[in-house]
C-alpha cells in the first residue's frame, strides 16, 4: 500500500471515530450517563492503559512539568465537561454547528490573542463566511422558536474556545502526538477522578451496564488513544491541511446521520448553519491551489535530478 493509501486510510479510522463521538455522546444523554460520569470514566480507563506503558517505557519525566498539566486542564477536563454537557441540552446539529465549526475560529482568534499570529487571506475569508452563518442561523432560529442560541450551545461554543486555546499552545509548545495524549489523559484523571469521586454526583446505576461499557470503551480507548495516533499519522502521509479538511467533515456527516438514527430535528436553520460552517471550516477554495505533502516531495525530488 502507497503512503498515500495508507494516509486516507488512517483518516478514515479518524473520520469514523471523530463522527462516531458526535453520536455517542448524544447517546449519553439518552442513555442517562452525565457529563461528570462519562469523563471521569473515560480518563480512568485512559489511565489505567496510558501509566503503565510509560513505567515500562521510563518515560514519564516529560509529565512532571507545567505545560502537559495546563494541556490536560483546557483540552482535556474543562472540553470534555463542557462540550459532553452541550449534548444534555441540543441536538447532535448544533455541535457540528457551534464546536467543530467553530474550532477553526476560536484557534485563529486564541492564535492571534496569546501569540499574535496574524490572519492570512483564507482565515478571514472563512470567519467572514461562519460569522454570517451564524447570524442568519441564529436569526432563522429565532423565527422558528423564539431562542436564537441556546444553554447547549454557549457550551459547545465554549468547548470550541477551549479546544482552540489548546491547539495553538500545542503547536507552539511544540509536544510530541504520544506526549500531548498521555500528559491529557494521565493528569486529567490524576485532577479531575479524586475531585468527581469526592465531590461531584454519580449516576452510575440509572444506565444500564452494556451502555455504560461501551461508551467508556469508545471514548477512553477509541477517541482518547487511536483517534489521536490515526490522525498523527495521516498527517505524515497527507500533510495538515488535507487531512484536517477531510477530517472536518466528520461531525457535519454525524450531524445528518443523527437525524434518522437518534429521532433528531433538522430545521431549515440547522441545515443553513451546517452547510455555512462546513464551507467556512473545510475552506474548500484552497483545494484547488494546494498540494500534499507527497505531491510536494515528488516535485522536489524532480527538480533535485534536473
Amino acid at each position: 500500500m502507497s503512503p498515500r493509501s495508507q494516509g486516507y486510510v488512517f483518516v478514515a479510522i479518524t473520520m469514523c471515530i471523530w463522527g462516531g463521538f458526535t453520536i455517542t455522546s448524544r447517546l449519553n444523554a439518552q442513555w442517562g450517563i452525565s457529563a461528570w460520569d462519562i469523563t471521569a470514566l473515560r480518563f480512568a480507563l485512559a489511565f489505567c492503559i496510558l501509566m503503565p506503558i510509560l513505567i515500562y517505557k521510563k518515560d514519564t519525566a516529560f509529565l512532571w512539568k507545567k505545560r502537559p498539566f495546563l494541556l490536560a486542564m483546557i483540552g482535556g477536563v474543562g472540553y470534555c465537561l463542557t462540550s459532553y454537557s452541550a449534548f444534555h441540552y441540543v441536538p447532535a446539529a448544533h455541535a457540528a454547528i457551534f464546536l467543530n465549526g467553530c474550532i477553526p475560529l476560536c484557534t485563529a482568534v486564541a492564535g492571534f490573542l496569546l501569540f499574535k499570529e496574524p490572519f492570512d487571506r483564507h482565515t478571514w475569508i472563512s470567519l467572514m463566511i461562519m460569522l454570517a452563518a451564524i447570524g442568519i442561523m441564529s436569526f432563522l432560529m429565532y423565527q422558528e422558536t423564539g431562542i436564537a442560541f441556546g444553554f447547549g450551545d454557549m457550551l459547545f461554543f465554549f468547548s470550541a474556545i477551549w479546544w482552540g486555546i489548546f491547539t495553538v499552545l500545542l503547536r507552539q509548545w511544540k509536544l510530541s502526538a504520544w506526549h500531548a495524549m498521555t500528559s491529557v489523559a494521565i493528569w486529567s484523571a490524576l485532577i479531575y477522578v479524586p475531585i468527581y469521586l469526592v465531590f461531584l454526583p454519580k449516576n452510575l446505576t440509572e444506565p444500564q451496564p452494556l451502555h455504560l461499557v461501551l461508551q467508556v470503551i469508545f471514548h477512553g480507548i477509541f477517541v482518547v488513544m487511536i483517534a489521536t495516533l490515526a490522525y498523527v499519522e495521516a498527517i505524515k502521509r497527507l500533510g495538515a491541511f488535507k487531512t484536517g479538511s477531510i477530517v472536518t467533515l466528520a461531525p457535519f456527516i454525524a450531524a445528518i446521520l443523527a437525524v434518522p438514527l437518534l429521532n433528531e430535528p433538522l430545521s431549515r436553520a440547522i441545515i443553513f448553519g451546517l452547510i455555512g460552517m462546513a464551507v467556512g471550516a473545510l475552506q474548500p477554495w484552497r483545494w484547488f491551489m494546494h498540494k500534499d505533502s507527497l505531491q510536494q516531495k515528488i516535485k522536489q525530488q524532480k527538480e533535485q535530478l534536473k
